[in-house]
């Protein structure tokens, strides 16, 4: 931190948001339903069920289309594909090469999560469907294997429909409020100013090992922190919690594995109640170091499958070109490790940004919607679908200048490009101080009070 009245934005904290199952869907989701119909593949022959078996773990093969049942896939929205009342999905949620490929209670997983690539492949946990042995004989059975694109990892959905990645509704503007510092104000009071309908909480950090507190040292109830969220709740709005940022005492380090990292955030969702946990990875002790990023990322897959209703963002810092490469490892290991982050966020200010930038985070959101598609397989919308801003209002560390202006060019932007999250750093500082610099309570900038709030509400 460089000064205490600086203490997190100069931490470009936030600034702003597997391995195996992770629900996407919770119990009794009803998918909604893009096409039904053959799947057809190498040789032109279709995707089967062995014997019409609807008993879970039945092979999934090629056979010569006939019409029948056991060749009649919905493809859902959700990211499944469904025959006989059960999903397609890889055994035992193995991403491991010749995985057999079979037929399952739906259960929103990862194992069941498909995407279909504009190469003609069709992925799940990082790998592709692949018809054994390049055979395109009646009863070859199907398998995961590493991503080719060669002629038996290629299908064609029904009337030429595709598979989204899981649905990633849009969430609303939430700006960063953070009770530490900053003469932070009342959110009912901002909310009836500006529209504003949800806020990110600012930062959960460790008090010490593995054990959640904001900034680590505020009790996660009864304290400053959680009367704000009540004020909020009670107005109608939700929360969005940030875990991380670039200084303090973080969990990601302190919990000695996955699972530990999980219960520290369960403890969060169980007491604070968000729509959103944002996980803002920064600095040499979690974004610059792969064990950490790793456990972050296992802790997640825990996190989701617990609690999949919950959202989960990623927010990390960004070159004006896009990802650094420890930003394009911590989405590939998203990736690899079968993750479904709701979510990624860049955070595109003091990087030198120059003095275009609007220009400069689009270049950024550009680079990050690439890295996105080269990880994941996906369509540009499915890439926008998945990814956020969070800006730093006014003058930023770095004396970089985002006008309201601008914050209204990048909120018109992200809005026509279907980006699904907003934020900035902070609400505290959304008041006018022109020619002060830096501070922790004001923009630096002139301006209204709650300029920058009345544009993130309009996302």
């Amino acid at each position: 931190m460089k000064s205490e009245n600086s203490r997190r934005f100069c931490l470009r904290l936030l600034v702003a948001a597997l391995l195996a199952a992770l629900p996407l869907i919770a119990t009794g989701f009803s998918a909604a339903w893009a096409a039904t119909g053959q799947i057809t593949g190498y040789g032109s022959k279709c995707v089967d069920v062995a014997g019409a078996n609807s008993a879970n773990g039945t092979q999934v093969q090629l056979y010569t289309c006939n019409g029948t049942s056991a060749q009649q896939w919905t493809v859902g929205t959700d990211g499944t594909i469904r025959a006989l009342g059960k999903c397609l999905d890889v055994a035992g949620a193995n991403s491991a090469n010749g995985t057999k490929v079979q037929i399952y209670d739906c259960n929103g997983t990862t194992a069941q999560t498909w995407t279909a690539s504009s190469d003609g492949t069709l992925r799940a946990l990082g790998k592709c469907l692949d018809a054994t042995g390049a055979s395109s004989a009646d009863g070859t059975p199907l398998q995961i294997w590493d991503c080719y694109a060669s002629a038996n990892q290629k299908w064609t959905l029904p009337s030429g429909g595709t598979t989204p990645p899981p649905t990633t509704s849009k969430m609303p503007g939430a700006p960063y409020l953070y009770m530490g510092w900053g003469n932070p104000p009342s959110p009912a009071t901002v909310m009836s100013a500006t529209g504003v309908k949800a806020f990110t909480m600012a930062f959960i950090n460790s008090s010490g090992g593995c054990t959640p507190a904001w900034d680590g040292t505020r009790s996660l109830t009864g304290g400053v922190d959680a009367q704000a969220i009540s004020a909020i709740k009670a107005a109608g709005g939700s929360v969005e919690v940030s875990f991380g940022g670039w200084s303090g005492n973080k969990l990601g380090p302190n919990c000695s594995s996955s699972s530990a990292f999980a219960g520290a955030v369960q403890q969060v969702i169980n007491g604070v109640g968000p729509a959103v946990v944002d996980f803002d990875i920064e600095n040499t002790d979690e974004f610059e170091n792969a064990t950490v990023q790793d456990r972050i990322l296992g802790g997640l897959a825990i996190v989701k499958q617990n609690n999949p209703n919950v959202k989960i963002a990623l927010t990390f810092g960004t070159s004006t070109t896009g990802p650094t490469s420890w930003g394009t490892r911590l989405i590939s290991q998203s990736k690899a490790l079968g993750v479904n982050i709701d979510n990624y966020t860049i955070m595109p200010f003091d990087f030198g940004g120059g003095a275009d930038m609007y220009q400069s985070t689009v270049n950024a959101s550009e680079g990050l919607k690439n890295a996105l598609k080269s990880a994941w397989g996906w369509t540009d919308a499915q890439a926008y679908a998945h990814m956020g801003i969070s800006g730093m209002n006014g003058l930023s560390d770095q004396q970089e200048l985002t006008s309201v202006s601008t914050w209204t060019q990048i909120r018109d932007w992200a809005n026509s490009k279907g980006l699904t999250r907003l934020a900035y750093w902070s609400v505290n500082r959304d008041r006018p101080c022109p020619g002060g610099g830096v501070q922790s309570t004001c923009s630096g900038i002139s301006q209204n009070d709650w300029d920058f709030t009345r544009v993130t509400a309009g996302f």
